[in-house]
């Protein structure tokens, strides 16, 4: 069986579309299948990273990071062209194509339909139409089993909620704490890219707390500020500094609070019922924040270009003062998350046709 994976990363774009379509990829390889990537090369891009974990990648010219998703809008056909031309002259067919994209829609789906057998999209947006077999956003959001009810084909099957969420094995071995409510231990984490710094943010709070806690920093290779993050945690013995690590389940696991975005990492959290103060960083992030924050699982401090050291200080004082609200959301976080239904890893077994 072959895959391919259509997905970029940048400075822009982050690495979460790429950190999924990885863990995907990493599921679908247990079952023998092939995966390939096709990558735009832009700014602050992981593809090393996908090849580090063994996967081809084959690679489109590069486009100017700041304004990528306005160049997509322009330029869709040219890259299905260039997708396409890349794609024939290394593979003769694919099984499945799967899109993880904000920039592209059904017009470059259905221009690249005839090249696999089937179509999957992967989306949290619900924004656009798309021409898709399979169609999967794991997020929680509200009203989410009607959000693509006009944006798909009738015969597409809708994979959706937090039933459906794509977690590395490292998640499924890491046994779930039973938090008191204590905050001992803190972890920082904004993604692998961090495009607006929160983190820096975060840890100026951080520091200003009386009798504080271990702090676990956790950055991504892509993120151009690591080095000056890292003489922070440098300066001060009980910050820690971590670089794209392979151990996030455990970092997250030994917890107490979590401060990061709204993206990925979010199911993660709930996944081992670890609260979180959520920054929202994109408009991508806007819902499920608010839907996670409603539900009890977090606090959602808002817009970053509204939070401010100020406010995540205040917001982590008063949770160190009141711990029966931090376990019981944890307790929260526990129950959001469907770990029984995502154990069955049922994004894959809907791509091999099993079950309905």
């Amino acid at each position: 069986m072959k895959i391919v994976f259509r997905v970029d990363s940048s400075f822009t774009i982050g690495t979460g579309h790429v950190m999924r379509c990885l863990t995907l990829a990493g599921q679908l390889r247990q079952r023998k299948a092939d995966s390939f990537f096709v990558c735009r090369e832009m700014e602050g891009n992981v593809i090393s990273l996908i090849r580090e974990q063994h996967f081809p990648v084959f690679t489109l010219p590069e486009v100017e990071d700041r304004r990528v998703l306005q160049w997509y809008e322009r330029n869709w056909e040219r890259d299905a062209r260039e997708t396409l031309s890349l794609l024939e002259r290394h593979l003769d067919s694919a099984d499945f194509l799967v899109v993880d994209h904000y920039g592209l829609d059904e017009k470059w789906e259905s221009r690249m339909k005839p090249f696999a057998k089937k179509l999957m999209v992967i989306d949290d947006l619900a924004n656009r139409r798309h021409d898709c077999d399979i169609l999967l956003d794991q997020n929680y959001v509200f009203r989410y089993r009607e959000r693509y009810k006009d944006l798909v084909p009738p015969g597409c099957r809708q994979l959706l909620g937090p039933g459906y969420a794509l977690l590395r094995e490292e998640f499924f071995r890491a046994p779930r704490r039973v938090r008191n409510g204590e905050i001992r231990n803190i972890l920082v984490f904004f993604g692998g890219s961090d495009p607006t710094n929160e983190t820096e943010k975060a840890l100026e709070a951080l520091v200003r707390l009386e009798d504080p806690p271990a702090v676990h920093v956790v950055v991504g290779a892509a993120n151009p500020k690591k080095k000056r993050i890292e003489e922070i945690c440098g300066s001060y013995p009980h910050l820690f500094f971590h670089c794209q690590v392979s151990n996030l389940a455990e970092l997250m696991n030994e917890a107490d609070l979590a401060i990061g975005a709204g993206g990925t990492a979010t199911w993660e959290r709930l996944f081992l019922g670890l609260p979180a103060l959520i920054v929202v960083v994109a408009e991508n992030q806007r819902e499920l924040a608010e839907a996670v924050s409603a539900f009890g699982a977090a606090v959602n401090l808002g817009w970053s270009r509204e939070v401010t050291p100020e406010k995540i200080f205040h917001e982590i004082s008063r949770l160190r003062e009141d711990p029966e609200k931090v376990r019981a959301m944890a307790e929260r976080a526990g129950e959001l998350a469907d770990r029984d239904m995502v154990k069955t890893y049922p994004v894959l077994r809907a791509m091999m046709g099993e079950g309905r």
